[in-house]
């Protein structure tokens, strides 16, 4: 039937939906299984941005990659990006004179220049930008994510990078932090039997850099622990029980008006229910 959505349920796993997960299991419903629209924000929107201009200044020869010619792929690139993503044009929609645009695109270019203080591009070639990895767990679980930037040594020591907007966590919260990394190192293992050397976080809100060096257990730790949160996703998904977690990130959720814990009534479940404990494995 034209116009019906395929429903299917969830394959594969990224850092941001385990991360959806763990933070509340009926968030990660709305925007894995019902795929609910989100208003575009503009932070994460201005990371989408400096992420694209730090990418494509590599493609400069090393001695062009400048703060000024950073900061002068800006405007090239939101324009790419309303074009891929028409969506991002709503965040300013009501600034006719331009002002609140401007202001915006002035903090991309801080962030951008912070990054200078931080590394220095003129000294690296990344082996990998933007790269698109997934393996595939003996227990069938798919991994994915796309990595910022991925670093080789000479001698062949792999570092993944990623780029943050925002400010680095307190030091009680930085484990979090590293989970996404701590993600990615584990697929390139298992992708290529290599246990990267680092991990590195650069925070260009704060202009801190958080680096961990990984070891295997560290990794077999996060498999253990990825293993134990699908199991949870896939009785979710087969009984239909998507629990809201309500904390202090509920303010800044899109969906509170389907949510149960704010007088909401989430979508009717597009899978197939069983009784708990139902499934095949």
């Amino acid at each position: 039937m034209a116009g019906v959505r395929e429903v299917r349920a969830p394959s594969s796993l990224s850092p941001s939906r385990a991360s959806d997960f763990m933070q509340c299991p009926l968030l990660y419903r709305f925007r894995v299984i019902d795929r609910l629209p989100e208003k575009p924000s503009a932070a994460a929107t201005r990371g989408t941005l400096v992420h694209a201009v730090l990418e494509r200044l590599f493609d400069a020869p090393a001695g062009e990659r400048t703060a000024p010619r950073a900061k002068a792929l800006i405007p090239g690139q939101w324009d790419r990006l309303r074009e891929t993503r028409p969506e991002v044009t709503e965040l300013f929609a009501d600034d006719p004179d331009g002002e609140r645009l401007a202001g915006w695109l002035a903090e991309a270019e801080r962030l951008v220049e912070r990054w200078f203080t931080l590394e220095d591009p003129t000294r690296l070639e990344p082996a990998e930008r933007e790269l698109f990895v997934e393996a595939e767990l003996e227990s069938g679980l798919r991994l994915r994510g796309i990595i910022d930037r991925v670093d080789v040594a000479p001698t062949g020591e792999v570092r993944i990078v990623d780029y943050k907007t925002g400010k680095a966590p307190r030091p009680e919260y930085a484990e979090g932090a590293l989970f996404q990394m701590k993600f990615y190192a584990l697929v390139v293992w298992r992708l290529k039997g290599v246990v990267p050397r680092r991990l590195q976080l650069v925070y260009l809100g704060s202009g801190d850099v958080l680096t961990y060096d990984p070891v295997l257990a560290d990794l077999e730790r996060v498999e253990r622990r990825l293993h134990a949160l699908w199991e949870a996703i896939r009785q979710a998904t087969e009984t239909g029980d998507w629990r809201p977690r309500p904390t202090k990130l509920c303010g800044w959720c899109d969906h509170r008006e389907r949510c149960p814990e704010f007088g909401g009534t989430p979508p009717p479940y597009p899978l197939p229910v069983g009784p708990a404990g139902s499934g095949t494995g």
